[in-house]
């Protein structure tokens, strides 16, 4: 059975990290298991609470690949798949060994970091959802039967909501897919109900992907998206951890190494 499994962690920013350019929490983690790649990317952010985030987003996916894997987390090399449109060599993130034996797919924003797994290609997005006064400008992109549910909803924090939802759903899938948004986002249609009648609503989803919602709190929208057809009865496996020190605690002890 092809089932995946999401982690979702909570990331609270400490006192004074929201804004500046001092140190913040994220210098106080040990940022040895990353390699010379992700520590130059997290000193590259300006803000330490988005330092933070980008490190412990990192750090939660190399103790969850570790755990699984039964690999120390320092040990593991990543690589990028070829991507769908242009060939060149900056597709999907994946373990770089032959065949890798776990899929993967990492997203975070302020406040959530979510990670997907899958024994075969997948993606996962959150989102923070946004302001009700952005949304008529952000759905100008969506596929027009996506933009026509947001529009319906009459309440504006209620379309922020339906929005929000569609969004993450279509991230899960294009980075799933591994185009990111290299593809146009409204040639596919995410909208609707994700379990619907397939006679009601022939071919609205795309073909060959189960696509999920994922409940990551009241202003917050997930999603993943996995390469399978049919849908699978069972969903994904949400595991949800206040912080990365309790996430380890769960993993097996090498994952914490």
């Amino acid at each position: 059975m092809t089932r995946a499994d999401a982690w979702l962690l909570d990331v609270t920013e400490e006192p004074g990290s929201g804004s500046g350019h001092g140190p913040g929490p994220g210098d106080a983690l040990d940022l040895t298991p990353l390699d010379a790649h992700e520590r130059e990317r997290a000193a590259a952010f300006l803000r330490p609470a988005d330092r933070h985030l980008y490190a412990v987003a990192h750090l939660a996916l190399r103790t969850i690949l570790g755990g699984l894997l039964g690999e120390r987390p320092a040990d593991l090399v990543f690589g990028r798949d070829t991507c769908p449109c242009c060939g060149g060599p900056h597709g999907r993130p994946v373990l770089a060994v032959p065949s890798p034996p776990l899929h993967f797919s990492l997203s975070h924003t302020p406040g959530r970091v979510l990670v997907a797994t899958a024994p075969v290609p997948v993606g996962a997005d959150v989102e923070g959802r946004p302001a009700p006064e952005s949304v008529r400008d952000l759905a100008t992109v969506l596929h027009p039967r996506e933009r026509a549910e947001v529009e319906a909803e009459p309440d504006p924090e209620r379309r922020a909501a339906v929005f929000g939802r569609i969004w993450a759903r279509k991230e899960a899938y294009l980075k799933g897919l591994g185009t990111g948004l290299g593809r146009d986002p409204g040639l596919d249609d995410l909208g609707g109900d994700l379990d619907g009648d397939p006679v009601r609503e022939p071919g609205r989803h795309p073909a060959g992907w189960a696509v999920y919602d994922l409940p990551c709190g009241p202003r917050h929208h997930g999603a993943l998206a996995l390469r399978a057809a049919p849908r699978p009865a069972a969903g994904p496996r949400l595991r949800h951890f206040g912080s990365l020190a309790a996430l380890r605690s769960e993993l097996p002890t090498s994952a914490g190494e």
